[in-house]
């Protein structure tokens, strides 16, 4: 929840590669390229978080171009998710992969039996909750208890999947935008992405894959 945490966070997972799950997770999580977490109300952003965002597009198209190739004639994709290490939150979850179904058509997201394409994990993490991603339905998810009890708990589960499906962050939006996280405050509950997210996360995911372009 602590942005200075996170933002260096961001910068260091970005360079390394990776990102490592607090020692109070369930169970080791797979390693993923970058980190996106939900802000606090009260900050709005710097050039660092922008650049943050930048790579993390990047790193979203890098993983579009992959897929592409290994399937081509890919029309529409599901992505799995497991919710095994976040027992807390399977009714969030749920509805967070409900909206996120209700809203967009080029990919859906279905719960595994076992272990699915991304992984939701819990526990307590003084950067809140945040999204470990290549952007295209892999990485893992990390629910920070308290956060979760400050904010809209939905709202910010919708908002770390969206990081999954390739949306980065946005700090000074409005409440209707879902990707700007905390930035409105506590008070906006809000789970649903916007007419722009939607669009986005459909041409991303157009053909089962993201547009080089």
């Amino acid at each position: 929840m602590k942005r200075s945490v996170l933002s260096a966070t961001l910068g260091l997972a970005l360079a390394a590669g990776l990102a490592v799950l607090p020692a109070g997770a369930a169970a080791a999580a797979p390693a993923a390229p970058a980190v996106q977490g939900y802000t606090a109300s009260t900050y709005a952003g710097s050039a660092a978080e922008a650049a943050g965002n930048q790579a993390f597009f990047q790193a979203v198209m890098a993983a579009a171009k992959a897929k592409q190739a290994a399937d081509p004639w890919l029309r529409t994709v599901t992505v799995t998710y497991d919710t095994a290490n976040a027992p807390s939150f399977t009714s969030q979850i749920a509805s967070a992969a409900q909206i996120w179904n209700g809203s967009v058509r080029n990919v859906r997201l279905q719960e595994a039996g076992g272990t699915g394409d991304f992984s939701y994990y819990e526990g307590n993490d003084s950067r809140g909750s945040y999204a470990s991603t290549d952007g295209h339905g892999r990485g893992y998810i990390f629910l920070d208890y308290q956060q979760n009890q400050q904010y809209d708990s939905v709202r910010v589960t919708a908002h770390e999947t969206g990081h999954v499906l390739g949306l980065p962050d946005d700090y000074s939006g409005p409440c209707s935008e879902l990707m700007s996280g905390g930035g409105p405050g506590p008070s906006c509950t809000n789970p649903y992405p916007d007419g722009n997210e939607r669009a986005q996360v459909d041409a991303l995911w157009a053909n089962g894959l993201a547009s080089a372009n």
